[in-house]
């Protein structure tokens, strides 16, 4: 375990295709200073086209978590910045040449592969957690989001669908390193063949297709190679999950239970967290023996380099 902030060792680059706009994007990832948190930076766009990863610049979260400022804007981020948290990145720049982060093949797992690949800095100014002291909900109908305190991070996630390859799902994931890459980060978005042409009508989904989505029909995964895992659905709901929470810019340490929701619940639950410091409390530690009351999660080793 170690405490101290995160940031890629190498600048690292891709390309693919956005799933709702359909086009063609580069994006690069880049080192930056300690308690620069993630920002995003619009190269398509001059000048000052930055904006950053915060629950106060989410503007909107129809089908994907979209950031903006100043008149400019990203959309889903979700599945890079779950990468992000699932390595113990906290500091770095994503500069793309469009509107949208690329879908890649619907999970993280590509993000991944390019945060190994860079490598890992280790920087001088320790890491911050957020702390839960008290319980806070939000509801809509039968979909929710509880947040309760604990010693370590935890979701607790449930998806329930009127369909028969899905129907009740539950997965429970006590948070680390290891079991967010292995548990987690491949676990595929996903669509329903009925809603695709209603999607694209509607200019959402026009880069969609069976190389970034899991599409079902009534009965059936059409994607040839079928599931990743028997319950892929709730997984990639966490980990869509865990993409709006890295949004805070620390680490919480409390148990998230997760019924039906998506990204404009999330958020409103994270709007309503951060509002009152009643619920949290901010705090570093300077090594083991400070948080050891605490399950702090283990991000591993990866090439660590001291900046």
């Amino acid at each position: 375990m170690d405490l101290r902030q995160r940031t890629v060792a190498s600048e690292i680059s891709c390309t693919g295709i956005g799933l709702h706009s359909g086009k063609k994007l580069k994006l690069t990832i880049k080192p930056t200073p300690p308690n620069s948190g993630i920002t995003f930076e619009r190269v398509d766009i001059s000048p000052c086209s930055i904006v950053k990863a915060s629950f106060d610049n989410v503007i909107a979260t129809n089908m994907a978590t979209t950031i903006g400022f100043n008149g400019y804007s990203v959309s889903t981020v979700e599945h890079i910045m779950a990468a992000f948290f699932g390595m113990g990145i906290d500091n770095a720049l994503v500069q793309i040449d469009g509107g949208e982060v690329p879908i890649m093949d619907g999970s993280s797992a590509p993000f991944v592969f390019l945060l190994k690949n860079a490598g890992v800095t280790v920087q001088n100014s320790n890491k911050k957690f957020l702390v839960v002291k008290k319980p806070v909900k939000v509801e809509d109908g039968n979909r929710s989001v509880h947040l309760y305190p604990s010693n370590e991070l935890k979701i607790t996630y449930k998806i329930d669908f009127n369909h028969p390859l899905i129907k009740d799902q539950t997965y429970e994931l006590s948070f680390s390193q290891s079991s967010f890459i292995q548990e987690i980060s491949k676990a595929r978005t996903f669509g329903f063949l009925k809603d695709v042409e209603t999607l694209q009508n509607n200019g959402l989904a026009q880069g969609g297709s069976l190389d970034n989505a899991i599409v079902v029909d009534e009965f059936r995964v059409l994607n040839e190679d079928g599931l990743r895992y028997k319950d892929e659905f709730v997984r990639h709901k966490i980990l869509d999950f865990i993409g709006d929470l890295a949004i805070i810019g620390h680490i919480p340490i409390g148990h998230f239970v997760v019924e039906r929701s998506g990204h404009t619940l999330n958020q409103q639950l994270l709007r309503k967290f951060m509002a009152q410091e009643k619920y949290w409390e901010v705090v570093r530690f300077k090594n083991r023996q400070e948080c050891s009351w605490l399950k702090i999660p283990s991000f591993g080793a990866l090439d660590l380099a001291s900046a």
